[in-house]
């Protein structure tokens, strides 16, 4: 699976995820995790409450489970969630994404929390759904 994390200096998760001009994404399993890029935005970031600059990153994590944040507004975390994207709020702008994707290796290794889980689920439901509609066309 395919986890995001909006990040300033790609060590730390430290943006606000309107404002941030970088999105660093991993994939991850039980087996280990993975870079595999960094998406970057331009134009307006700023945190005005202007919504125009929130589709383009959601579009972009369309493959993504779980995009982690130092922050989001409410009309973001639900563009996300719509998109069956799972937003997380980092513990503090000094927690560094090797340390969260190290520990998800260590959860998908045992027992997913259920939060974990639900997200998981949504993901693969959804690509059976894609799935089906292909296979009906």
């Amino acid at each position: 699976m395919k986890i995001a994390f909006t990040t300033q200096d790609q060590v730390h998760i430290n943006a606000h995820f309107g404002s941030a001009s970088k999105i660093d994404v991993y994939e991850i399993s039980a087996d280990g995790y993975e870079f595999v890029e960094t998406l970057r935005f331009g134009g307006d970031l700023k945190e005005d409450g202007n919504e125009d600059k929130l589709a383009p990153k959601v579009e972009a994590l369309a493959d993504c489970t779980i995009v982690y944040v130092s922050s989001i507004g409410g009309s973001a975390a639900a563009r996300l969630i719509k998109k069956r994207i799972t937003p997380v709020k980092a513990k503090s702008e000094e927690e560094e994404i090797n340390d969260v994707l190290t520990r998800l290796v260590q959860t998908l290794k045992g027992n997913p929390p259920p939060w974990l889980r639900k997200a998981l689920q949504q993901k693969s439901q959804s690509f059976e759904e894609l799935e089906a509609e292909e296979a009906i066309v």
